[in-house]
């Protein structure tokens, strides 16, 4: 997460207020709001990119590596948050797959666009802004296959796919279907 590094401090407050309040539990019950990771391979792998944010010097805001206190068993991870994340850590670089929040600060747009591209990964992100013509200029900046402005609702029509290392190709809509094609190209 991209924030304006004079709203930073408002930024973390509110993380830290959601992954404390994100219930932790059996994804069945209707009070949970994070159940489980998929595997104990999963598990370590997520909380190895914990621990790692904390050993290149991110500022721990909530959360952490250890196993939730009020689930001892289970491959459950702590809602975590860091603050102060730099571009080139490896929690800013890297598909985490899990419940970890990087918050980075950044004080201009054109610095943003940078650190929003600088990586090899480009699936999805999302621009924030009281004035949606501005958001869709910047959107357009982002190398990533799908740009939701102000939260909008993902649309399961619209193509679907990255960039980079992030996929190639698009699945959905008419996009989607020209992945069935073979085309050739004849010359006289």
């Amino acid at each position: 997460m991209l924030v304006p590094r004079e709203r930073l401090q408002e930024v973390e407050t509110i993380a830290k207020a959601v992954a404390e309040a994100s219930t932790i539990g059996d994804p069945f019950e209707e009070t949970t709001r994070l159940g489980p990771l998929v595997s104990d391979v999963q598990r370590d792998r997520v909380r190895g990119y914990i621990q790692n944010g904390v050993d290149e010097g991110a500022k721990l805001v909530a959360g952490g590596p250890e196993q939730p206190d009020e689930l001892p068993t289970g491959y459950f991870v702590k809602p975590t948050v860091f603050s102060e994340v730099k571009p080139d850590m490896t929690i800013a670089q890297e598909e985490i797959f899990g419940p970890v929040l990087s918050i980075i600060p950044y004080d201009s747009e054109d610095e943003a666009a940078e650190i929003a591209n600088d990586t090899i990964y480009g699936l999805a992100g999302g621009v924030w802004s009281d004035d949606s013509e501005h958001a869709k200029q910047f959107a357009r900046r982002l190398r990533t296959g799908q740009v939701e402005i102000n939260g909008a609702t993902f649309n399961p029509l619209a193509p679907f796919g990255g960039y980079k290392q992030s996929g190639h190709g698009r699945e959905l809509g008419p996009f989607g279907l020209d992945e069935f094609f073979e085309v050739k190209a004849i010359q006289l």
